[in-house]
């Protein structure tokens, strides 16, 4: 059912100067995975070039933002030839307008004219010519609202099919969620686009840490399974006293629940929580680490995983989703739901060394696969594809 996806990876060629908005906003601040994505997509985007040609101006893209406290500049680390526009408008005030009343188009906003407009979520921007292109990351929202935000619960699982079906192109990052939107959104397969994530331009670190630690990088969204990686380095610290401590990177854990939680024994002083970190920073703790622990009950790629195979740490990660789309045969792969499950592969990467540096030899291998560069050649595809589409429909 899903031959007919094309993975345009390497095949990605688009008519020059077509003017392509981007919303930029997810990678405004605390960039997470889709915030990370939007983020290398466009400065990917700003060096494409289609192939056999020179067109220095082969896409002139518009990064968009809009926000009451935080403002788009340059010092984002966007490139030059990025063109932005920045509104003061509310987050949620703009949201509510376009998922619900479909207005106002993103051309009244900006006073131009676009030829793509693309959402890095299942929702469109709405425009009133331009193809729309919608990237669904995952469709775990549909399943479990739940584990979702309070805008996410109100708007997604009622509005993307619609959404889905009139937009002209639907980006996704694993074969995993093409499957699923094909599946549960009745989309067909010339109307999907596969646009894998890219791994960082870091280098592999060049000796294992002698006093690392477990690392965990991500949100504390239900769907991230942290109970579980808990329950599991519960069962560690109960059978062992030398295991390293565990780092928890991403949002800090400010509920009262996580607060008792990492306070009592054998927990308390054993988790660290640094909250957001910046990208040197994450680095760093990438670095400095044993084992990459990923339980997620799903993911639509799994970022963290790419990165750690980049920087050379062995991953431990759930056997769902995505997650062995990106980790192929570089980790282990464990049940989210089984703390025992987890806590034994942990043990085998720290206990044995072999098996640790097979590891980080597949996964530096693995990581190669995915570039940012593909990316854009797999997203200017899918625009391609898109403005047919929209030409055909017109």
């Amino acid at each position: 059912m899903t031959s007919k996806i094309r993975n345009a990876n390497t095949h990605g060629t688009i008519a020059a100067n077509v003017r392509v908005l981007i919303d930029y906003r997810p990678a405004l601040r605390n960039r997470t995975g889709v915030g990370e994505f939007v983020h290398q997509l466009v400065s990917a985007l700003s060096a494409a070039r289609p192939i056999g040609e020179h067109n220095p101006e082969l896409l002139e893209i518009t990064a968009f933002s809009a926000s009451w406290k935080d403002r788009l500049q340059h010092s984002h680390g966007l490139p030059k030839n990025i063109q932005t526009v920045d509104r003061r408008i509310p987050v949620t005030l703009l949201n509510l307008a376009w998922h619900r009343l479909n207005w106002p188009p993103v051309e009244l906003l900006t006073g131009r004219g676009y030829d793509v407009v693309h959402s890095p979520h299942p929702l469109l921007l709405p425009a009133r010519s331009a193809a729309t292109v919608i990237t669904i990351h995952d469709l775990d929202f549909l399943d479990h609202s739940d584990r979702s935000s309070s805008e996410i619960r109100r708007d997604y699982p009622s509005l993307v099919k619609q959404h889905a079906r009139r937009a002209d192109q639907v980006v996704v990052p694993s074969h995993h969620t093409a499957v699923e939107v094909e599946r549960r959104l009745g989309i067909s397969a010339n109307m999907i686009s596969l646009c894998w994530n890219g791994a960082p331009d870091w280098s592999p670190r060049s000796r294992v840490p002698s006093n690392g630690h477990l690392l965990f990088v991500g949100t504390l969204a239900p769907r991230k399974n942290v109970n579980g990686l808990l329950d599991a380095y519960e069962l560690l610290l109960s059978r062992r006293q030398d295991i390293p401590d565990l780092v928890i990177v991403g949002t800090k854990p400010d509920e009262a629940l996580w607060k008792t939680r990492l306070k009592r024994s054998p927990l308390a002083g054993r988790v660290r929580c640094p909250g957001y970190v910046d990208r040197a920073t994450l680095k760093a703790l990438y670095t400095d680490a044993l084992v990459l622990v990923m339980p997620s009950l799903d993911e639509g790629f799994g970022l963290p995983v790419l990165e750690a195979m980049t920087i050379g740490v062995p991953v431990v990660s759930s056997n769902r989703g995505a997650l062995p789309e990106v980790l192929g045969e570089a980790g282990l792969l464990v049940d989210p739901m089984d703390a025992s499950n987890i806590a034994e592969a942990i043990t085998q990467i720290l206990t044995d060394k072999t098996l640790a540096m097979q590891c980080i030899t597949r996964g530096i291998d693995q990581a190669q696969l995915f570039t940012w560069k593909a990316s854009a050649q797999a997203l200017c595809a899918a625009y391609q594809k898109a403005i047919a589409v929209r030409e055909a429909r017109s």
